[in-house]
């Protein structure tokens, strides 16, 4: 169990649980820590139940007389104890959970040092540690590294040594020996002192009890340091997830799984050609005035939204938001062998969206979405630019086309502009044949603002 409080009761520092110390403000760390509980504890709930089933029947195969009825009820209460950890266990040292915890301990001690109240045994007391009860404590302990730090397993293991040294120690001072058993046993095995002694029915055997605490205590600590492992285990994986989750804001899944495996930095400063593609709502400053800014940022939330999912749908990297438009770029921070053709068909997956979205929102008297989108295939220089806090840049002429292209929309009354080299490489990657070039309208000589030299362009 962790603790994201200061402070801590009277019965935490009576028990030494002590909180483990998690960055908790890491939202991945909780949910690590939080689903890894409740795992843990549903594991650790069943692993009981099946493993007081099994007692329950190996119990009856030993003694086979209703008096056997007493430890079944014991068995019934731990079980149902499990069940109540369970629905008290969290994220966060819980009072209820630790006290749970302290009755499982004492209700199992109390059950195997009192004497049976159903049965009719008149041996002495001491014949009771005869049995190796002591042995099923190591059952609450292996469930309790399933759900537990490894604090409170070591906690568990000092509770158990005490009171279970407590209630030998409680049953030596009250019982009532049989002397006369003592005096057949040694005289049974006369002139060998330590098999009478071992033979005696009112010995405790003080050297085997304190050997099973030692031991239990031995192995509590070793799996102690066990979980404290795994739970470095456990934050350094919590550690992974938030840092694939912050390349997942950029780069689509299949590219995040590449670079997680890819030990080749992203700073290493490099020039590739990759595709690159802008969008921009057509008209948005006219579209946002006079309206509710919570309305103006909930289209922009929509819109953002669907247009990202395509870019990742298409294996595309999102680089930029830019107010009402994004910027994407296909073949990075890895070339691939079909950007310009994945860029081609992010565009028109991407008006096939809006138009999706514009049905909808006419249906709900709400003004339609229009778009601009440009395309543009050319070298660039990659690479991290910043000095503490670092951004992967995508640098070069290529981009600034795509931009113009974007622009060019709306002189032409369009929705899609490519150039004629994203074309020609996205016929080199699909084929003539392919269907993401249907529909396209060539226009040659193209004077593009900003950019030297004219060029072909395509439309639709």
């Amino acid at each position: 169990m962790t603790d994201t409080s200061p402070g801590r009761s009277r019965f935490d520092r009576f028990f030494v649980t002590q909180p483990d110390e998690y960055d908790l403000d890491n939202k991945y760390t909780e949910a690590a820590l939080e689903r890894h509980k409740r795992e843990g504890l549903e594991l650790a709930v069943r692993a009981r139940w099946i493993s007081m089933a099994l007692i329950g029947v190996l119990l009856v195969f030993i003694n086979p007389h209703w008096e056997v009825l007493y430890y079944e009820f014991i068995l019934v209460l731990i079980a149902a104890n499990g069940w109540l950890i369970r629905r008290a266990g969290r994220v966060g040292q819980s009072q209820t959970e630790l006290f749970l915890i302290f009755a499982d301990l004492l209700i199992m001690t109390l059950g195997m040092v009192v004497p049976n109240p159903f049965s009719d045994d008149v041996r002495p007391l001491a014949m009771q540690y005869r049995f190796d009860n002591f042995q099923y404590f190591f059952v609450i302990l292996a469930a309790g590294t399933l759900a537990y730090s490894w604090r409170t397993v070591i906690a568990i293991g000092s509770w158990t040594t005490g009171m279970w040294t407590l209630g030998w120690i409680a049953a030596w001072w009250f019982s009532t020996p049989i002397p006369v058993l003592s005096q057949a046993a040694a005289a049974a095995f006369a002139g060998f002192p330590d098999v009478a002694e071992m033979m005696d029915p009112n010995s405790f055997m003080i050297h085997m009890r304190v050997q099973e605490v030692v031991v239990f205590m031995l192995v509590a600590v070793t799996l102690g340091v066990s979980m404290r492992r795994f739970n470095r285990l456990l934050m350094a994986n919590a550690g992974l997830e938030r840092e694939r989750a912050n390349l997942s804001r950029y780069f689509s899944p299949n590219v995040v799984d590449e670079l997680s495996q890819n030990d080749e930095p992203l700073k290493q400063v490099r020039k590739e050609n990759i595709a690159v593609l802008f969008i921009d709502i057509v008209g948005f400053t006219k579209f946002a005035a006079g309206r509710d800014p919570y309305e103006v940022i909930e289209v922009l939330r929509g819109f953002h939204a669907r247009m990202e999912s395509e870019v990742f749908r298409n294996h595309g990297t999102l680089d930029k938001y830019l107010g009402d438009g994004l910027m994407a770029t296909f073949g990075t921070p890895v070339a691939g062998d079909r950007d310009a053709g994945n860029a081609l068909a992010c565009a028109r997956s991407m008006i096939r969206v809006i138009e999706r979205w514009n049905t909808e929102r006419r249906r709900a008297g709400e003004p339609e979405i229009q778009v601009g989108i440009g395309l543009h295939y050319g070298p660039v220089v990659l690479g991290d630019i910043g000095a503490n806090r670092l951004e992967f840049a995508v640098i070069g002429n290529a981009v600034n086309v795509a931009a113009k292209l974007e622009t060019m929309t709306r002189s032409y009354g369009v929705r899609l502009v490519i150039s004629d080299d994203l074309r020609k490489q996205a016929l080199r990657e699909t084929g003539a044949d392919s269907d993401q070039l249907s529909g396209f309208e060539q226009r040659r000589d193209q004077d593009v603002p900003g950019v030297e030299g004219r060029m072909d362009v395509w439309t639709i």
